[in-house]
Order: C-alpha cells, then structure tokens, then sequence
C-alpha cells in the first residue's frame, strides 16, 4: 500500500517492496520524476502532522505534485497545454480581482488529475525502453544557463 506525505513542502511517497520492505521517494523537480530518498524514511512514518511532515490523501498528492510540475518544468505537448490552461484559470481569475470560482477549481484538480496520470504513462513508456515521446526540460536549468550566459 502506497501512503503520501508532504515532506517539507515537496511530495514525498512510501511504497513497501516486492520483499515486504519499505521505500521512499521525492519528487525531482528538475525531472518530474520521483526519485529514491529513503534517508527521511523513519522521520515521516513515525511523524505526527507538523508544519513540515503531513499525510495527504492521493488527490492531495497529486494535486501537490502537478502544481510542482507546472511550477518547474517547462516543454511541448499536451502536458505544458493543460498546465497552460490551468495557469490561465488562476491568471484570469487574479486579472478580475476575484478568488477562483469552485466551479474553476475542480476544472484544475481534474486538469492534474489528467497530467499526473499522463506523467506516470510517460515514465513508464520510457522505463520501458521507449523514447520520450515529448521534449521537457526544467526552468532551473533554463535559470542556470541564462545565469551562466550573463557572467
């Protein structure tokens, strides 16, 4: 059984292995992918909800995830065009001087509930041997490279 956390603002997974034991992983903002962290392992099972360990539910997960996707990556396909349509909700909404309508809301949980699942399809596809079937890359590295240009 897969449990979700917050881990100091990033999300954080634990899935037990083949061998009955436990693993951690975090998301890398740069990749989107979740990677190996076991090292705050015991820290989180064994946290009570702090401003800086809290159980989420999946929704809560995902949801968490996508906005830290959208924030970080950038690229082409049907992914960044959701995340796109996403951002203009809350763009549109701010431009109004108005909150976002639940109505919008659930339009942009459902948006990333479609991009964590297309993500997780993407991954697999490349696990599996396969080319990626869309360019990405993450604005840090955009950051660093402009940053590395104007010194």
């Amino acid at each position: 059984m897969t449990r979700f956390y917050e881990y100091y603002s990033w999300p954080y997974r634990i899935d037990e292995t083949p061998d009955g034991g436990l693993t951690g992983s975090i998301l890398d903002t740069r990749t989107g992918r979740f990677t190996e962290k076991n090292e705050p392992l015991r820290k989180v099972m064994h946290a009570t909800s702090t401003s800086d360990i809290s159980a989420l539910d999946e929704d809560e997960f995902v949801q968490l995830t996508e906005r830290e996707r959208a924030e970080n990556l950038t690229g082409d396909g049907p992914i960044f065009a959701l995340y796109d349509t996403v951002r203009a909700t809350w763009d549109t909404a701010r431009d109004e001087g108005r909150r976002i309508t639940g109505e919008e809301l659930a339009l942009v949980e459902e948006l990333y509930r479609r991009t964590f699942k297309m993500w997780e399809e993407e991954f697999a596809r490349q696990d599996a041997g396969e080319p990626p079937s869309f360019q990405y890359r993450s604005k840090h590295a955009l950051k660093d490279q402009r940053e590395g240009e104007s010194r």
